[in-house]
């Protein structure tokens, strides 16, 4: 800014100030004259020896110090009077609240070195602002916050709880952040990490949110008296290419052998050609190039054979800004079978199908008749999750087990479920081909002779729909799931003393009723939700199961950190540290027992182009330079401070010479 000049005098005002300058060298021309004295030594009179050089007016001026000193002090006394100055710029308010993005999105390299790096340089800018005794609280946010300093007026403070804000790989939530910076502005109560903040009044504050946008709106939030300012970090323009999925499944037509799948997203408006390198336990066995259009995603199969276990690593090659979706981790477990119990009074092609070869490879089947349901073993084997799937066959618990269940005939005593009046040979005319337990499947033959239609519960899957309604559906149970078959596979009654079975459908002639049994023991299982759940997102919660009795389990991060593990009530384990990116390692004594993947896989994080505005409370905020306020910066105080301290110089180099 240039400098700014206000004019507080008249013309005639400045022309007396204007004469004093002259009046002063003036005094330094004429001296009065003085009478000749003779003294016997000049040495015994220095006072008189200085003023033997009477000047007349055109005498020549001598440097003197006091002249220049006089001349500095009227020269600051009317700069002074010109009240110089500029116009600035200062923060609005004396409460700020930095919220710091450290979301997977803000580790792209766009902003040198990263644009989390970036967004505290600016964040810093704005704390070097402040003036004495406002006061500031930083806040980290990904998918949940963080505060990494409350309100302080020291600036070095606000400046370490920068410093101490680290990148993570999770998703972004402006929701969390929201919540903690209106606990301390408005009245109410707000709680993050655990903690209960009580605002009693009022306390305005002006929020600054550095982030790229990449989350979504907050429009259903009330700022009260938060003031927000978005501070877009990034460049809008920026394109991305990233893996947005990588999962193993069993081969359709070949179960016993894998594939892997992975998908990957072209978030630029540019093609892009990604070269592609699948590691299986850190050798290379297979590479692709693929070109994928703008803003489109494409596909990749990989062919994996018949592989017990392993860790598969998939690179892609493509050079853009966000390095940590360019590589993405699939884990293949060693297989290990289900603890199926079957409780029914009698059912031939069930206890077939469960004695398959291929049921066997999936599950330890143990077949008990109903009574079994009354005798203490049961109970508490039930309770403690000791099965990882009961199928009950026309026979219902008292209460539900700790473990996934199939109903056949009969309704489960919790859940909500309900059923319509029984109707005979319902026509089956749709099967939901996408469910595992359904996959594969068809029923465009299967006869039924009686069916009950169910009402499942809200939030179910309805898995095979006959023209009087559901047959099949599945719904979730806190941790499990439970299914429920509309129509039995054989019946019996009552005639003359002597029970006659029959047969309740033909479906166990077909051959899809072996793959139905084999679908379940796989998914109910824990098979097919094992492999699925080898790989999660970061900051999700991992169930383990057990080593063995009372054994505790240790989980090896990515970065070479163990974290020791003690069971819950149940038995099982439950592990929340997934804040890394990589494959994690279940041992326990010193054994390996299985291995899980954490990926990012989150499009939103992805697609790096920063956003230019957001939206909180209904508001639409951009940058803009609303966010300061404009202020004229005077510097007559410290001129007429300088201004006393040269006529204190002055007078002390003046008595020191007339003494």
């Amino acid at each position: 800014m240039w400098p700014q000049l206000i004019n507080m005098l008249s013309w005639w005002q400045w022309l007396v100030l204007a004469l004093i300058p002259p009046a002063i060298v003036a005094l330094y021309f004429l001296k009065l004259k003085r009478k000749p004295i003779e003294v016997p030594s000049t040495y015994l009179w220095h006072k008189s020896i200085e003023d033997l050089h009477v000047n007349s007016i055109w005498q020549r001026l001598r440097r003197n110090l006091l002249l220049f000193l006089q001349l500095l002090l009227v020269l600051l006394a009317m700069l002074a009077v010109l009240r110089p100055g500029w116009r600035g710029q200062q923060l609005p308010g004396d409460r700020f609240i930095f919220l710091i993005d450290n979301s997977a999105s803000m580790q792209a390299s766009d902003a040198e070195p990263s644009r989390l790096d970036e967004a505290k340089r600016q964040a810093g800018l704005i704390i070097d602002q402040m003036q004495p005794g406002d006061a500031g609280m930083v806040v980290s946010f990904a998918d949940g916050a963080h505060v990494e300093q409350m309100f302080v007026s020291d600036r070095r403070q606000l400046r370490r709880a920068l410093d101490q804000i680290k990148p993570t790989p999770r998703g972004t939530s402006l929701q969390e952040a929201l919540k903690a910076a209106s606990g301390l502005a408005n009245p109410g109560r707000a709680s993050y990490d655990e903690t209960d903040i009580q605002s009693a009044q009022a306390l305005p504050a002006t929020m600054f949110i550095f982030s790229d946008g990449r989350f979504d709106d907050a429009r259903d939030f009330n700022l009260g008296n938060l003031e927000p300012n978005y501070q877009p970090v990034g460049d809008p323009g920026t394109g991305n290419v990233g893996i947005v999925a990588f999962s193993v499944r069993r081969n359709e037509n070949r179960p016993t052998e894998f594939q892997a799948f992975a998908r990957l997203e072209n978030f630029a408006d540019a093609p892009a050609d990604v070269g592609l390198e699948l590691q299986l336990d850190g050798q290379m066995i297979d590479a692709d190039q693929v070109s994928i259009e703008p803003r489109q995603a494409r596909g990749v199969t990989f062919g994996l054979g018949a592989v017990d276990s392993g860790v598969l690593t998939l690179r892609a090659t493509t050079r853009d800004p966000l390095p940590i979706d360019d590589v993405a981790w699939a884990v293949i477990n060693p297989p290990r079978k289900a603890d199926v119990l079957v409780v029914t009074p009698g059912d031939e092609p069930l206890e077939l199908a469960l004695g398959t070869q291929a049921a066997a490879e999936l599950a330890n089947v143990l077949i008990e008749t109903p009574d079994f349901l009354d005798k203490p073993v049961y109970q508490q084997q039930s309770q403690l999750g000791a099965y990882d799937l009961v199928v009950y066959d026309r026979c219902i618990p008292k209460t539900m087990p700790q473990a996934n269940t199939l109903f056949i005939g009969r309704l489960p005593p919790a859940g909500n479920w309900k059923a319509r009046t029984a109707v005979e040979a319902p026509m089956i005319i749709d099967v939901d081909p996408s469910h595992p337990i359904t996959q594969w499947l068809e029923m465009g033959k299967v006869l039924i002779a009686s069916g009950t239609p169910l009402e499942p519960p809200p939030g179910a899957n309805v898995l095979i729909e006959s023209h009087a309604g559901t047959m099949l559906a599945i719904a979730p149970r806190d941790a499990f799931e439970d299914a429920v078959l509309g129509f039995v596979l054989v019946d019996e009654v009552v005639e003359d003393g002597a029970a006659k079975r029959f047969a309740g459908t033909n479906w166990p002639t077909h051959g899809s009723f072996p793959m139905f049994v084999l679908n379940v023991l796989d998914y109910l299982g824990g098979n097919r939700q094992a492999l699925e759940m080898a790989s999660i997102k970061p900051g999700q919660s991992v169930r383990l199961e057990p080593a063995g009795a009372g054994k505790p389990l240790e989980v090896r991060d990515p970065n070479g950190q163990t974290t020791r593990l003690e069971p819950d009530p149940s038995g099982r384990f439950a592990f929340t540290a997934t804040t890394s990116l990589g494959v994690y390692e279940v041992r326990s004594e010193g054994k390996t027992l299985e291995h899980f993947a954490v990926n990012l896989f989150d499009p939103r994080e992805s697609s790096i182009a920063t956003s230019a505005a957001i939206e909180v409370g209904f508001r639409p905020v951009q940058k803009a330079a609303a966010a300061w306020e404009v202020t004229r910066r005077e510097l007559w105080k410290p001129l007429l401070l300088l201004a006393l301290v040269v006529l204190t110089v002055e007078w002390y180099i003046y008595n020191r010479r007339v003494m």
